[in-house]
């Protein structure tokens, strides 16, 4: 009797090195003896920050009024007017929410669902890394190929290679997917990035997905809390377009899962009835939460946005000091992504900074193309923490020689 296995399009799929090294530090803080022994976190992407309050009483109110049935599978169409609204206000892009408006399971479903409408098995997609690894991940699991490429760091700031996405087109291209603001790099998309992108596709009849979760976790405008451009202010209504969001990073709210995507009718479409088969939608209560942070999170999201470029400067300036390190200047997220001379194997220097220094960062190899040679800082956590880690990152540094 011959047993059976499981299938090459989930054995394809690599491990998180990300989580490889987490889970390892989670085991090293269940057998510490004191507080003081456990590990300094910052290869997660969150903020230590808790959910605002209101956001908490706003699900508590939904679920007392009921809100504990299934929805449309599109989303409950409050939670669509709302997104709606809030592209209107924030970016002057007028969307229907009844057709263009999807609301998923967190942004890594969002992404997911999007794939899978847009990719069949043997199809190619073009992924600009380094960048998080489930885009990647997702294209394998629906028998897809990403082809990835990197983005060059000119010494100033990382860019795009037209000229590599050229040369990565073959008859089963059928999608890029790139990430702005950048998880892990900080790049934020031009204007002249955004519509080269948008002449590139249109010219190689190619879908656009721009993973643009980080949106409001920029920096460098004149006034905090201006989001980056989404990509829909340059896209034609029939062009072939995905953006895809979440209310994680900028509200505090990684472990309600809840995201979006916005594109044509016809994606949306059937990215709602998919959502019957994956998930088919998020909590009701969680999405009536997610229309409190729309309503009423600037404040907190103003507050947090200061504090965060206070902890980009002060890690930038910490890390520049280190013989070595080359720290590109992030505009967006809440990411460092520092190189490290002479650094061939930054899954092994991570590993053995865990294990010598209890100081966690997530390795630049599992970013993909581009990203070897480079370890990831999430600067999201209170600055005691922050001094803490640099201390023991230069110590480190230090004794490697």
């Amino acid at each position: 009797m011959t047993t059976p296995g499981l299938a090459s399009s989930a054995l394809d799929v690599p491990y998180s090195r990300i989580r490889e090294l987490a889970e390892m530090a989670m085991r090293m803080d269940a057998a510490a003896a004191s507080p003081d022994e456990k590990v300094l976190r910052l290869y997660f992407g969150e903020s230590n920050l808790p959910t605002p309050e209101f956001i908490k009483r706003a699900a508590q109110k939904a679920m007392a009024d009921g809100y504990t049935f299934y929805s449309e599978n599109a989303g409950m169409l409050s939670t669509r007017k709302a997104l709606a609204r809030y592209y209107e206000e924030r970016h002057g892009v007028t969307l229907d929410p009844q057709s263009q408006i999807v609301v998923t399971a967190s942004g890594v479903q969002a992404l997911n669902v999007g794939i899978r409408c847009l990719l069949d098995p043997g199809d190619e997609a073009i992924v600009l890394t380094p960048a998080w690894p489930n885009g990647s991940a997702i294209i394998q699991m629906v028998n897809a190929r990403p082809r990835q490429v990197a983005q060059p760091f000119t010494g100033e700031r990382y860019g795009i290679d037209f000229d590599a996405l050229e040369a990565a087109v073959t008859p089963r291209t059928r999608l890029l997917l790139y990430t702005s603001p950048s998880n892990p790099l900080g790049w934020v998309a031009t204007g002249n990035d955004q519509e080269r992108l948008l002449e590139f596709t249109r010219r190689h009849g190619l879908w656009l997905m721009a993973d643009e979760v980080y949106e409001r976790l920029y920096y460098d405008t004149p006034a905090l809390g201006t989001p980056v451009p989404t990509i829909l202010r340059k896209a034609r209504p029939d062009d072939a377009v995905v953006a895809v969001q979440s209310f994680s990073k900028a509200w505090c709210m990684t472990g309600w899962r809840v995201g979006w995507l916005v594109s044509r009718a016809d994606l949306c479409t059937k990215a709602a009835q998919l959502n019957e088969f994956i998930v088919s939608h998020p909590a009701s209560f969680a999405q009536r939460a997610g229309e409190a942070a729309l309503e009423w999170g600037e404040k907190t999201l103003l507050e947090m946005l200061a504090r965060l470029k206070e902890n980009r400067d002060f890690t930038m300036a910490a890390l520049a000091r280190l013989p070595g390190v080359t720290v590109p200047r992030p505009d967006g997220a809440f990411y460092l992504f520092p190189r490290i001379d002479g650094l061939e194997d930054s899954f092994e220097f991570c590993r053995r900074l865990l294990v010598e220094r209890k100081l966690g960062l997530a390795p630049g190899v599992a970013f993909g193309a581009g990203g070897e040679g480079s370890v990831r800082i999430c600067y999201a956590s209170e600055r005691s923490l922050l001094e803490q880690a640099m201390e023991r990152l230069s110590e480190y540094l230090n004794a490697r020689g």
